[in-house]
């Protein structure tokens, strides 16, 4: 396997044709096809169904794409860092579920860095994807959360990669709705009062195991279901469908403004939200104040009654 066999994939599965990518590479078509063959037979694996109308992933060649995007990404930034006089300045990159949380604190710790020149990274991802994130060092830091149904897998999960985590702070799961919903002003709801509403979640792609989902009580069935990729969207389809997600209820105007609420779910479950982070390794400054900053906004400004603030500082593998 070569990068530029990988970087060939990348392309194929960018245009979802091997002539359209072969064009764009300048590569004959023919050699294009021998390479994508033979990175296949190297890997035991069947990476693309081949069709009248071109190609396309299949769901091994959607895992494999993403192993591939992340090598070829390093390898950029080793070339970038050594081959060229301006050197890729990355000081910090986490990577996360969709918390405004997450991003607050992102925004307070870029403020305090006073250097001249810099990169940053904030990723918002997929529960597999941030973990794989964390275990490739693209990201140094990842926050997820364990609940009660969770909880086993992702701990298993995490000590078959090697990973230890370190608990943030338990939060009580609330409900988003948009200012104006018919339940936005109710003390408390369940989730039999939310049936008749689109509820809204985040796609886990082709890792989507209940286990995996960002949202608590992911096994409970509903008549209207609507998967987005991401938080921006969500948001706009609380307003414009009336719909609801299940979040960790820290929610603030600093970001995102006062067009969403957050209303209590009588629930059993609690979230407890962790950072993950490769054993023996070493943090960095810049990771340990990000960390600090979290806990301080969570405490500043959430309110208290809301989110249940007794981490167990401890480390974890």
């Amino acid at each position: 396997m070569t990068l530029t066999q990988l970087r060939y994939l990348i392309a194929v599965a960018h245009h979802l044709s091997v002539q359209k990518a072969a064009a764009a590479l300048y590569i004959s078509q023919p050699a294009l096809s021998r390479a994508i063959s033979t990175l296949e037979e190297e890997m035991g694996i069947t990476i693309f169904e081949r069709t009248t109308r071109g190609v396309n992933l299949t769901e091994e060649g959607y895992k494999f794409l993403s192993y591939a995007q992340q090598v070829i990404e390093q390898a950029d930034l080793l070339i970038a860092h050594y081959r060229t006089e301006r050197k890729v300045r990355r000081v910090f990159s986490i990577s996360s579920h969709h918390y405004a949380f997450v991003v607050n604190a992102f925004v307070n710790l870029v403020k305090e860095y006073t250097k001249d020149e810099y990169e940053f990274s904030l990723r918002e991802s997929r529960t597999y994807d941030i973990i794989e994130d964390v275990v490739s060092s693209r990201s140094e830091l990842g926050i997820i959360y364990l609940s009660n149904f969770n909880r086993s897998v992702m701990l298993n999960l995490l000590k078959s990669k090697d990973l230890g985590y370190k608990s943030l702070f338990l939060a009580k799961p609330h409900i988003f709705l948009y200012r104006d919903h018919p339940l936005a002003q109710a003390q408390e709801l369940t989730l039999e009062e939310l049936a008749d509403y689109p509820r809204l979640v985040y796609d886990q792609g082709t890792n989507n195991s209940f286990y995996f989902a960002e949202e608590l009580h992911s096994t409970e069935v509903v008549a209207k279901n609507i998967v987005v990729t991401d938080r921006a969207t969500l948001f706009n389809l609380l307003i414009g469908l009336r719909g609801y997600t299940i979040a960790s209820g820290l929610l603030s105007s600093d970001l995102n403004g006062d067009n969403i609420v957050s209303v209590p779910l009588k629930s059993d479950e609690t979230m407890e939200l962790i950072s993950v982070y490769q054993r023996g390794h070493k943090m960095s400054p810049l990771a340990k104040r990000y960390l600090e900053i979290l806990r301080h906004y969570v405490k500043d400004f959430i309110p208290t009654q809301d989110v249940l603030l007794e981490p167990d500082d401890s480390e974890r593998s």
